[in-house]
């Protein structure tokens, strides 16, 4: 009577291992070639599959389990053989990769992104050199840009200078010009990473106005020194993919994942949280933190964070982006 319950578990992991395996091909190889490879893959899993959950004996499917573990090992060296690169045909927007130098408290960037989006698809591409005064950091406001439900959102990190400049940083996926994103590809190699630098109107507006996600802003709590450590953080990561491309994974290398990497060398004892998966709930995570402005109800800072309205009357009035969807943000003067 013990047996079938070994044999049923060995059967669903060979199962499993098939719909990976089948989803690694799929999205890893070139179509119409790879459908092939594919259909071959699943039908060895699925016969495999059924050996072992109709097998007798002792060690039901042996046979069955020999052949597929050859395909597994097959599989995984072909897995391990994939590497991350720089030279492909990338999408303009990921094109090219920030590169920075400091000199005591001046930063110099190349690279700064800065497109005029009038659609997702309709935009003026520029990058731009900028420089910034290191010993002027005086704010930073955690973005969250929700994009496919309530539970899921893009992390963005904007810092403030005395002279009025904002600078943004973003993790993103370096999508090829014959990619889209997909979540699900993200778990099986099929981008790369980039950290981008950019002004606000270009990464803020093209998510609340050109491709109208709903955004949300809220002020950070931290001090200078706080502020410029996580601001140099960003660019050693960003010199760190320059010189080493890597993967970009949807569960455990992204947007949010980064932002908790950068801030834990601040805060050793910063706390795992199921919110740095479920990343349209990290506002809420750092307000428990205390890192969002204090005295205020988060849904209140939530409710005054949303920028959409506020974004969108700035293109109307030709008033400053920056200074516009700050308006009535709790923290900020």
């Amino acid at each position: 009577m013990s047996r079938p319950i070994p044999r049923a578990l060995l059967a669903v992991c060979a199962l499993l291992v098939t719909a990976w395996g089948a989803l690694a091909l799929w999205f890893q190889l070139s179509r119409p070639g790879g459908y092939a490879a594919i259909a071959l893959w699943s039908l060895a899993g699925l016969a495999a599959t059924i050996a072992i959950a109709r097998g007798r004996g002792k060690w039901p499917g042996a046979r069955a389990l020999v052949t597929g573990a050859v395909a597994l090992a097959v599989l995984l060296g072909w897995w391990f053989s994939l590497a991350p690169s720089h030279d492909r045909m990338w999408a303009d927007d990921v094109s090219r990769m920030l590169v920075s130098r400091v000199d005591g408290d001046r930063l110099v960037l190349q690279n700064v992104r800065n497109f005029d989006w009038r659609t997702e698809t309709d935009y003026t591409p520029r990058w731009e050199t900028r420089d910034y005064d290191l010993a002027g950091i005086v704010s930073a406001d955690l973005i969250l840009s929700y994009w496919m439900g309530p539970h899921i959102a893009h992390t963005l990190v904007t810092f403030g200078f005395k002279d009025g400049k904002q600078l943004v940083f973003s993790l993103e996926i370096r999508k090829e010009r014959s990619e889209t994103f997909s979540a699900v590809g993200g778990f099986f190699r099929q981008f790369e990473q980039v950290i981008i630098a950019s002004d606000e109107r270009d990464l803020i507006r093209t998510r609340s106005n050109a491709r109208g996600e709903q955004v949300y802003l809220y002020r950070l709590r931290a001090t200078p020194g706080q502020l410029r450590a996580v601001l140099l953080a960003y660019l050693e990561r960003a010199e760190a993919l320059r010189r080493q491309p890597e993967f970009y994974n949807t569960l455990t290398s992204n947007c949010t994942t980064i932002l908790y990497e950068l801030a834990h060398r601040i805060a050793p004892d910063l706390p795992l949280d199921y919110r740095l998966l479920a990343s349209g709930h990290f506002a809420e995570y750092a307000y428990d933190q205390n890192a969002l402005t204090p005295g205020v109800p988060y849904a209140v800072l939530q409710q005054r964070g949303h920028i959409n309205a506020r974004a969108r009357q700035a293109d109307i009035d030709g008033s400053d982006f920056s200074r516009a969807i700050r308006v009535g943000v709790p923290g900020i003067r």
